[in-house]
């Protein structure tokens, strides 16, 4: 009998980690597995989703919420309520959850409290700031895990400084959640999809050379004055540089950035959302990645591109050490002396932080095998 695995996603990237274990479970393990696929809605726009499951293949969802557009906690008091009634009108053996989003928490708290096993992919990444909802999602979407896989040592550390330890001599259970270093799912699609970005339509669209910018986080578009930071220091590369600065704008950007647009250099372009694979052409041939979202600096580490961040932290404090990312938070000088150093380094070694691109595979062995 096949084990039946929900997978809950809602927002963007969490879609294409799944593009991942879908893919695996189709090729290697169709006949040990069953996944359904939920989506919670957290995202609504086309381009911000349903795009995504058409463009890369994915199963279409089984189940469909529409919680969009709430406050944090209302948001996922709709989901945790949605979910359960789904939970308890079918039978599954697990939930998958990824990440650290209103979604991940929500399928942590439905399966613990339905006594169904939750695999959580990408655990044990921490910021250190409370003050993020995604730092205290990742901590009890954690704590309420039953199969835990770290992208990263640094990962695994982190879950065993906070008392999660995997003891091999006892049977896995909440109580002794398997803990393992997988590699990052991210990976296994950069390499997967990267054959795909080389097309014609993308390289008659873009310049070359170009930079990339992506802004999203709420801390960064709803504070008037960090976003006014943002932009003045992409309007001073944009000088510096002389280049064009590529912007696929997210919805919740555009919204709140509308009187700052015309106060932008006219080498900033600003576009509509783009799909993944255009995403991945973006950052394979960009010269240099300016952005406050956590998998993009990690793919911008994945294609050798050197990033700024646009956060006072990090959950991949790899790339930061290696130097090839620096923090310059939402600080225009900062911003600008992070473009200015990058741009006199050359980085020839980039180690391989983030696994074999094989993620995925060893996922899915580990847990048909601690079953």
């Amino acid at each position: 009998m096949s084990l039946k695995i929900l997978t809950i996603v809602g927002a963007r990237p969490q879609i294409i980690k799944a593009a991942a274990i879908s893919r695996c479970i189709l090729n290697e393990f169709s006949d040990k597995i069953h996944e359904s696929i939920l989506h919670t809605g957290q995202h609504y726009d086309h381009n911000m989703s349903a795009l995504f499951f058409e463009e890369l293949n994915i199963p279409l969802p089984k189940f469909q919420l529409h919680v969009s557009g709430l406050h944090n906690s209302l948001q996922t008091a709709n989901m945790l309520k949605d979910i359960t009634e789904i939970l308890t009108q079918n039978h599954f053996d697990m939930i998958l959850v990824y990440g650290d989003t209103n979604s991940t928490l929500a399928g942590a708290l439905a399966g613990v409290q339905h006594r169904i096993p939750v695999i959580h992919i990408e655990a044990g990444l921490r910021s250190y700031n409370k003050s993020m909802p995604e730092e205290v999602n990742r901590i009890i979407t954690d704590h309420n895990s039953t199969f835990l896989f770290a992208p990263t040592n640094e990962a695994v550390v982190n879950l065993n400084k906070e008392g999660l330890n995997y003891n091999s001599n006892k049977k896995v259970s909440i109580d002794n959640p398997y803990i393992a270093l997988s590699g990052d799912i991210m990976y296994d699609n950069a390499l997967h999809y990267s054959k795909f970005n080389k097309r014609d339509d993308y390289k008659n669209k873009y310049p070359n050379p170009f930079i990339l910018a992506t802004v999203h986080r709420n801390f960064n578009t709803d504070n008037p004055e960090r976003l006014q930071g943002i932009l003045s220091g992409l309007n001073a590369i944009a000088k510096e540089s002389n280049k064009e600065i590529v912007f696929p704008i997210h919805p919740r950007t555009l919204k709140v950035a509308q009187s700052y647009l015309s106060s932008l250099d006219s080498k900033i372009r600003i576009i509509e959302p783009v799909s993944f694979l255009e995403m991945l052409y973006l950052e394979a041939n960009s010269d240099l990645i300016v952005t406050d979202s956590g998998g993009v600096q990690k793919e911008a580490y994945f294609f050798k591109k050197k990033c700024i961040i646009l956060r006072p932290e990090t959950e991949w404090v790899e790339i930061v050490a290696h130097g090839s990312a620096i923090l310059a938070d939402a600080d225009t000088n900062r911003i600008i002396e992070a473009y200015r150093t990058l741009h006199a380094k050359t980085f020839t070694e980039y180690p391989e932080y983030y696994g074999d691109g094989k993620a995925a595979q060893s996922i899915l062995k580990s847990v048909l095998n601690n079953l």
